[in-house]
């Protein structure tokens, strides 16, 4: 279950730094509102995570999620330059998380 929260915390971090985006700094009622509620239940979610996990281990994962996640939707959301460069280092990034995942000893729950 600690790994189901993780991802889960991880989304939400994508959701909220994709949100500062809508949020024109904080001027925007409902982005910033949503924003802040992504914010909050990703810390929470990843603080219940880490329980069982790893320190190091969850926030790299959770930190790689978010960082996948507002790099791909940067470039399909705000024609952010889609060069192979970026899809190799993102392909890259996808494999260390998914490397910390299999490598973290920790049971697939």
């Amino acid at each position: 279950m600690a790994w189901v929260m993780l991802i889960v915390a991880g989304l939400l971090e994508v959701c909220w730094a994709i949100g500062l985006k809508y949020t024109e700094g904080f001027t925007r009622p409902l982005p910033s509102v949503l924003t802040g509620l992504a914010i909050i239940a990703s810390m929470v979610l990843l603080s219940l995570a880490a329980r069982s996990l790893p320190i190091g281990t969850a926030y790299a994962v959770w930190v790689g999620i978010g960082a996948l996640g507002a790099a791909v939707l940067g470039m399909v959301l705000f024609k952010e330059p889609v060069t192979a460069a970026r899809i190799l280092f993102l392909a890259l990034l996808l494999t260390s998380i998914i490397g910390l995942k299999l490598t973290s000893g920790s049971s697939p729950s």
